[in-house]
């Protein structure tokens, strides 16, 4: 459906077993792939969880807000205005490579209620941006350390699981932006469980508990 956007062949840890769910984990500005290949050990899930995870790499980019040095960016960030000043384009085409991860796991016999999408602080904006406004009924979309500019515009998938956490010491994504996106989503007629620990920009043991067993739920 989507032109082919040339991408760079994500991280791919399968499950020991059959593969029952697909998470989409999209990382934040200036990391790639391989960021949270590391969590996966600490999410507490069973030997038998059955997820298989796919962390892509972003395109590198020029980012303005750091003197137009090229990094993997899923977007550019032009100023501190997280919410306001924000680069609508390149969120869209972004959402673009989600969607053809999505289709190349239906091509593969996944069913869209068994994908969740999940990211951290730019991805974690992809990952709600692609979920709530994508024609795909996923399973869930999990938002980490981030924010979601123009949430007014989501109308679909309203009873779709969304879990978003956030640090309360955040200093790059401020904790105001995060409680802001939250309530711009709520109010939209969507339910948004929401967590917060005492940790800056990042993500801590507890939070990677919670994470496995919110994952372990969608399972039900």
């Amino acid at each position: 459906m989507f032109s082919q956007l040339k991408q760079e062949p994500p991280v791919l840890i399968e499950p020991q077993g059959k593969v029952q769910k697909t998470v989409i984990w999209l990382h934040g500005l200036g990391a790639d792939g391989h960021d949270f290949e590391p969590v996966v050990p600490q999410l507490g899930l069973p030997e038998d969880h059955g997820i298989r995870f796919i962390f892509p790499h972003a395109p590198i980019n020029p980012v303005t807000i750091n003197g137009g040095m090229q990094m993997h960016s899923w977007y550019d960030i032009r100023s501190e205005d997280l919410m306001n000043d924000v680069d609508a384009a390149g969120i869209r085409v972004a959402c673009y490579r989600v969607f053809e991860l999505i289709e190349n796991q239906l091509k593969q016999g996944m069913a869209a209620e068994d994908i969740i999408l999940a990211g951290f602080s730019q991805g974690g904006l992809i990952a709600l941006h692609a979920a709530l406004s994508g024609q795909y009924e996923l399973g869930g979309v999990m938002g980490l350390s981030t924010y979601c500019p123009m949430a007014e515009q989501f109308y679909l998938h309203r009873k779709m699981p969304i879990l978003m956490m956030h640090g309360l010491y955040d200093p790059v994504v401020p904790l105001a932006s995060a409680e802001a996106s939250r309530a711009a989503i709520e109010k939209g007629g969507y339910q948004v469980e929401w967590h917060t620990y005492p940790m800056a920009h990042q993500v801590c043991a507890e939070q990677l508990l919670k994470i496995g067993e919110w994952l372990q739920q969608r399972e039900a």
